[in-house]
């Protein structure tokens, strides 16, 4: 049987931005072990059913309705159009073996990203109150045991919240202008500063920071359209370049052949270029009309992507011969310039555009990764909840940019530089994949549990959407792969991988994350509740600023059923008529509890 529990509130004779930010009416319906809250948010969206373990809905967003769909666009573009396609062609024409299957290789990650783009969809037209994407999607999707992935997906994401991959390539395109080849700690100063530069722009203004974010992406997608047909200028002979056609001659040649590590290093360098395709999902509370926005724009810019991306390496092939491009590591776009138009200052501003092209990447992260990790905290999962839930004084969420920034600088630091950026990616990926893969695979839950309740499935013009299950099957058996591929040695031996050290070295760095996140949720949760007496539960607490966000409290084992009778499933105290509305209360609002209703 299903149980409906409404929770109503009398008008507040002093009404605060807190009191804007709590529905006026929220339903409860039970399922089994399962309570949803039925709530409807301020951005023209449907009503969602989310399970209530997880943070609450913000009703209307403190971070404001600044991203219309150029933002969106750009959100995506600026993403996905950082160093990837600039800096990763020669590993995947190295992993591929060959010109033609690097170039097939681009167009499975085309793929790839509309396959996974949908099942984004999808979960955002479920939840379309909720921003930060992977955390939202994976705590709906998993609800039992209670708290295990908002704990599990919080720790992994605030331990790899680092952008030292872009930061290092954008210094090493700054240095590239002046033609300077840096020492190391050259290299590791200037990505510091760039990215200390990226984090000063966004802190202080929202607004702004989309603006900045659009210009930049602006400038990026008229940067990269000039590549593209600055290359087919190369291939119809109108350049210095001799024999612009050379590799695409026996195009799938390969003289060292592939290999299994080969083939899987090269697609965890294609996703790398497309990741950011799922950007605007992180600020879905931000977006009127989400899943009709997102649908369109973010459809526009994946596509508008993968097609200069395609035009991107052929222009690379017509102008760089073959060898000097596997030896370029992370310049491939530098030495295009090169050979197209020499040594001239031009080389000097394209390889500037370039720079511009990863410091607006950072930004685009910044933005996008920052909403990520403030969800996390209003899971509760984090300590501090007004730290990283708060937009005070600004307007913007300072404590995740700060987390950003200072696990940037560590990873720009800590590592040898040369190894850096491979290894970085390659880390980076591997818990995404793990986490992607269980995503995908929980599409298949939430639809049942929502057919369970009996909840409508909403039209498109609605806000509804439904993948395909073609694509979310090949995006559940893409990260599978990407699982478990890795494992495979590559054929020069244990060191003979991307990076100086054991080729598998981010593969158990990954995993080794991944485990500790479920011992330290067994130890909190279970362990230590077990031998203290004492039992997990979520509280509904308000802020200052209106932001709205569980904190998950211990309540003593002789308290808990006193507890459980005066919350509500949210973990909002109940003020039943006639009595004190002192503690509870938000600026003197009161509330008042109903009967339960049986449906």
């Amino acid at each position: 049987m299903v149980s409906v529990r409404w929770r109503r509130r009398e008008a507040s004779s002093s009404p605060t931005q807190a009191d804007s930010n709590d529905a006026s009416q929220t339903a409860f319906v039970t399922k089994g072990n399962l309570q949803y809250a039925v709530e409807k948010g301020q951005n023209n969206s449907g009503v969602s059913y989310q399970e209530v373990s997880g943070a609450p809905v913000e009703t209307r967003s403190t971070l404001g309705y600044h991203v219309g769909p150029i933002t969106i666009i750009f959100l995506n573009l600026s993403k996905m159009v950082g160093t990837g396609v600039y800096s990763t062609p020669a590993a995947i024409l190295a992993g591929t073996g060959s010109v033609g299957l690097s170039l097939i290789y681009w167009f499975i990650g085309f793929l790839i990203a509309a396959s996974a783009l949908s099942v984004y969809l999808e979960y955002a037209a479920y939840f379309p109150n909720r921003s930060g994407s992977e955390v939202v999607y994976l705590e709906q999707a998993y609800p039992r045991p209670r708290y295990l992935f908002p704990i599990t997906f919080a720790i992994q994401t605030v331990l790899l919240s680092f952008s030292s991959s872009n930061a290092i390539v954008l210094a090493r395109y700054l240095f590239r202008i002046n033609g300077h080849s840096p020492s190391d700690w050259e290299l590791k100063g200037v990505a510091v500063a760039g990215y200390t530069v990226a984090f000063l722009l966004v802190a202080f203004n929202t607004r702004i920071s989309y603006h900045i974010s659009n210009a930049i992406g602006l400038v990026k997608l008229v940067t990269l359209v000039f590549v593209g047909i600055t290359g087919l200028v190369v291939l119809g002979g109108h350049t210095r370049v001799k024999d612009p056609t050379a590799n695409f001659h026996n195009a799938f040649h390969s003289a060292t052949g592939t290999s299994a590590y080969g083939i899987t290093n090269a697609l965890v360098k294609i996703v790398f270029s497309y990741a950011g395709y799922e950007n605007a999902f992180n600020v879905v509370n931000e977006v009127k009309n989400p899943v009709r926005a997102i649908r369109t724009s973010g459809s526009i810019s994946l596509l508008v992507v993968a097609v200069l991306y395609m035009l991107a390496n052929i222009a690379y092939f017509a102008a760089v011969p073959r060898e000097e491009l596997l030896n370029s590591t992370q310049i491939a776009a530098s030495l295009f310039f090169q050979h197209v138009f020499g040594s001239s200052g031009a080389v000097r501003g394209l390889n500037f555009l370039i720079a511009l092209s990863a410091f607006g990447n950072l930004i685009a992260v910044l933005l996008g990764q920052s909403r990520l990790i403030r969800e996390c905290g209003r899971q509760g999962t984090l300590p501090w909840a007004s730290f990283w839930v708060s937009t005070r004084p600004f307007g913007t969420p300072l404590g995740p940019y700060f987390v950003k920034w200072a696990s940037t600088m560590l990873m720009i630091l800590a590592p040898p530089a040369g190894d850096a950026f491979n290894f970085v990616v390659d880390l980076s990926n591997y818990p995404s994949s793990f986490f992607i893969f269980l995503m995908a695979l929980g599409l298949y839950l939430v639809r049942h549990r929502r057919k369970k309740l009996g909840v409508p499935a909403l039209s498109p013009k609605e806000g509804g959407f439904k993948a395909w299950d073609v694509a979310v099957l090949f995006t559940i058996a893409v990260n599978l792969f990407m699982l478990v591929m890795p494992w495979y040695p590559p054929t020069t031996g244990a060191t003979g991988g991307d990076v100086s050290f054991w080729y598998a070295t981010y593969v158990v760095t990954g995993i080794g994350i991944i485990i500790a996140c479920f011992v330290y949720y067994a130890f909190w949760v279970w362990i230590l509740p077990h031998y203290r007496g004492y039992r997990i539960r979520h509280e509904k607490l308000f802020l200052e600023g209106g932001e709205v966000t569980h904190k998950l409290v211990k309540v003593p084992l002789h308290q808990l059923e006193l507890w459980d009778q005066t919350h509500d499933a949210y973990g909002r105290r109940l003020i039943r008529e006639g009595s004190s509305d002192e503690e509870g209360s938000v600026a003197g609002s009161q509330e008042k509890s109903t009967l339960v209703a049986e449906k």
